[in-house]
């Protein structure tokens, strides 16, 4: 009925640990690591140093764009009061801040 042979096929080797299939996933995590990961872990940490040295008199910008001089601040609370306007002050909590504007004296 069937006219050819049919051989059996060679076992292939075991399934073994393969050092050289695991190497891109390494290479890719390496270089997610000093593009991404490490450049935001530095911009947050020079957040955190601004945040800490914000004083009285400093222009300051929140994340909402209110733009305004900080009056006193609360390290107990850890909050500013801010002048936006000529009589008008408002508390700001100092994690909101997004950025210094300029520096301020005594």
């Amino acid at each position: 009925m069937f006219s050819t042979t049919a051989y059996a096929q060679a076992a292939g080797g075991g399934g073994g640990f393969d050092l050289m299939a695991l190497a891109p996933l390494v290479l890719i995590f390496v270089v997610f690591y000093f593009l991404l990961i490490r450049p935001q872990q530095k911009r947050a940490k020079e957040h955190r140093e601004m945040l800490s040295k914000i004083q009285r008199n400093d222009r300051i910008v929140t994340n909402g764009g209110l733009i305004g001089k900080v009056t006193k601040v609360h390290d107990e609370r850890d909050e500013l009061d801010v002048d936006i306007a000529e009589n008008v002050r408002v508390t700001v909590r100092r994690s909101m801040v997004s950025e210094v504007a300029t520096k301020g004296g005594d």
